[in-house]
């Protein structure tokens, strides 16, 4: 049996508290007299019994109705369902052409990381049963998030990821080199890198070719994805008087390198000139690589909160009617 708000279990505790303040507290008198003697015939006659059991009445509902607050749940049995267990490592580019405003969402500009941001977001959310990685790179590798299946952890470490994380550059080779650490010693039968990038090679100490040299030998895919336009793209400047504009510069990704990488780890390169096609791209990626696995798990609860709300309430409501007739106090 579990209970689906474990949480609220610390108001039993409420209880004895209750109980203690109730004993230490007493009743007060309903009728005060000059003197004791003048009554002791009748409280030999009276019920001093009864306000401690319709005491214990009142705390054993609010016991009751603490744990059906709780709800608990039994499991009824087991379900086999077929996932996708794989265990993958995003690799995002994060240097200052990221900027560039080549992209559209609902026909208005937005920089290349923003959209890339939302892509990934998107695809983190269609493979709930896998394990996910996040590296972030320019002028070197950041670890982001290791290897994970708690997926809202890890949207919110994507949520804060940005330009200017770290020194500016673009290290494709150290990037994938952090990448394939992240997934050499782990078990699963099928590892894989996805890696974007809007640019060329020119920081870090690995060159992207012998990064996938290594993970081809460790059975590790590197998909790679260029971003952006060709030629001329758009990128917010901002003058020496704060006046801030939009100016065209000229952009390269080094297709030849990033192809060579996919094609020595039996993976693919793409190419992403806006939204739509990235965003294709990932759903593409999203349909290749799924391994069929059959898991087993809990998924058909019973609820039993009215096992305890029910005799709560008859119990609150006996001790109320109790207290108010047979038991009455004078007023």
């Amino acid at each position: 049996m579990t209970f689906q708000s474990p949480e609220l279990l610390w108001l039993l505790v409420l209880v004895p508290l209750v109980a203690l303040w109730h004993g230490r507290k007493g009743q007060t008198a309903a009728i005060e007299y000059s003197s004791a003697e003048l009554v002791r015939e009748v409280s030999k006659a009276s019920r001093t019994s009864a306000g401690g059991w319709v005491t214990s009445l009142r705390l054993l509902a609010l016991t009751l109705l603490i744990l059906a607050l709780a709800r608990p749940q039994f499991g009824r049995g087991t379900t086999e369902v077929e996932a996708s267990g794989i265990d993958i490592v995003l690799a995002i580019d994060i240097s200052g052409s990221m900027i560039a405003q080549d992209f559209q969402v609902n026909g208005t500009p937005v920089s290349r990381v923003e959209v890339v941001k939302s892509v990934v977001s998107k695809f983190i959310d269609a493979r709930p049963n896998d394990r996910i990685g996040l590296v972030a790179f320019a002028g070197r590798p950041y670890l982001v998030s290791p290897l994970t299946l708690d997926h809202p952890w890890l949207q919110q470490n994507l949520e804060r990821v940005k330009l200017g994380m770290v020194e500016d550059g673009t290290a494709i080779g150290s990037a994938i080199a952090a990448s394939v650490n992240r997934l050499r010693d782990q078990p699963s039968k099928s590892k894989i890198i996805i890696l974007l990038t809007d640019g060329m090679n020119n920081a870090g100490k690995v060159a992207p070719e012998t990064a996938a040299d290594a993970a081809r030998a460790m059975g590790i895919k590197v998909y790679t994805i260029g971003a952006g336009v060709r030629g001329e793209a758009p990128i917010p400047v901002q003058d020496q008087f704060g006046r801030r504009g939009v100016q065209m510069m000229q952009v390269d990704v080094d297709e030849e390198m990033l192809k060579k990488v996919a094609d020595a780890t039996d993976a693919r390169f793409y190419r992403a000139t806006d939204t739509d096609s990235l965003e294709k791209i990932y759903a593409e990626i999203d349909r290749l690589e799924k391994t069929k696995v059959t898991i087993k798990k809990f998924e058909h609860y019973q609820e039993l909160f009215a096992w305890f709300l029910i005799p709560g309430l008859l119990l609150l409501g006996g001790e109320f009617w109790v207290a108010n007739t047979r038991y009455r106090r004078l007023p």
